[in-house]
């Protein structure tokens, strides 16, 4: 009697460890391949990744309404500028890693370790082919020239991406040679903005104008697509990397930091290690078309087809304190 009743003890202390091998992710991103490598990471510790998926605004929003009570033990989502925006709300914690600190660049990483970029992508300048020479092509800043009026296109204001975008060019230049930027480029633009990037590579592509702002991600997602049409206007643009003589092209990341009130930190910064390992790094490339953060991983020949670049080595935690700067400055300069 006494050895059944150890065995049912063992057998119910193993279920709740079991059951405590868990990690609850709030994320905003939404790749098929990002559910492979989860599935990668369970196999391999035995953590089950537990999804759930929003805008990225929502989720910030549901873990300062949650609280102490929130399931959440990571929060993922797209752009510096809203990782900072989720440190600035107290939502998360500092983690010290030295698996992540050699793992991952200094300028990609919040400096306290709140979080931890894991791919990175570029905000370039694409092109017709037919209409436009990259020796036309030469910095962000050029695109205010007059030769460019009626020529450009970009998304809102309110988008996240071209705010980091200000931002950077706010920490280069100043705020008031960065206003002078926003209220000329408005001018310069085609149209109102408005769309998504792969919405202004279409209208490039449509002649509606010649140049387009957008993240290198978005080319790989129009040259992939299964519509032949997307295909068709990846044909007849080209990527141009700004800045390449001064300060380096504007870079961003996806990444990811764990929440302050994570029930399973461990297994969080696990998650976080294994994003960051060559393994998970490899995969970004072909599946995501984003640039790996770790040096020692190869890039797709896709990635490597629109050619090697001198990114800016701004560290990215400046582009959310600038944050709000940049947004002023759109404001002011009627980039809506």
């Amino acid at each position: 009697m006494k050895v059944i009743l150890l065995i049912l003890v063992i057998s119910f202390v193993s279920s709740a460890l079991a059951a405590a091998e868990e990690v609850m992710l709030y994320t905003h991103r939404h790749y098929e391949a990002d559910v492979a490598l989860f599935a990668e990471f369970t196999k391999k510790t035995g953590i089950q990744v537990n999804v759930v998926k929003s805008g990225a605004d929502q989720l910030m929003e549901r873990l300062k309404q949650e609280g102490d009570r929130t399931p959440a033990d990571l929060l993922m989502t797209a752009d510096a500028g809203r990782l900072h925006r989720a440190k600035s709300m107290d939502l998360l914690q500092p983690v010290t890693s030295e698996n992540l600190r050699a793992s991952i660049p200094e300028a990609l990483r919040d400096p306290e370790g709140y979080w931890f970029g894991f791919t990175s992508r570029a905000r370039v300048i694409v092109y017709a082919k037919d209409r436009v020479k990259p020796s036309e092509l030469s910095t962000y800043e050029a695109l205010a020239g007059k030769e460019w009026r009626g020529r450009v296109l970009a998304r809102s204001s309110s988008n996240i991406y071209n705010q980091s975008l200000l931002a950077s060019l706010i920490a280069a230049n100043g705020e008031a040679k960065a206003s002078q930027w926003a209220s000329a480029v408005r001018k310069n633009m085609a149209r109102a903005p408005q769309g998504s990037d792969r919405d202004q590579m279409r209208a490039v592509a449509a002649g509606l104008a010649d140049v387009a702002i957008v993240n290198t991600y978005y080319v790989g997602l129009l040259q992939n697509s299964a519509d032949a049409k997307d295909r068709d206007v990846a044909s007849k643009i080209g990527v141009f990397f700004p800045n390449q003589s001064d300060r380096g092209t504007h870079i961003n990341v996806s990444g990811a930091g764990v929440v302050k009130a994570a029930k399973h930190k461990g297994n969080a910064v696990k998650l976080l290690e294994f994003l960051a390992s060559k393994e998970a790094q490899a995969s970004f490339p072909v599946t995501t078309y984003e640039y790996p953060v770790s040096k020692d991983v190869a890039w797709s020949d896709l990635l490597k087809s629109w050619g090697t670049f001198k990114p800016d080595s701004l560290s990215l935690a400046r582009l959310g304190e600038l944050n709000k700067a940049a947004v002023k400055v759109f404001n002011r300069a009627g980039w809506e």
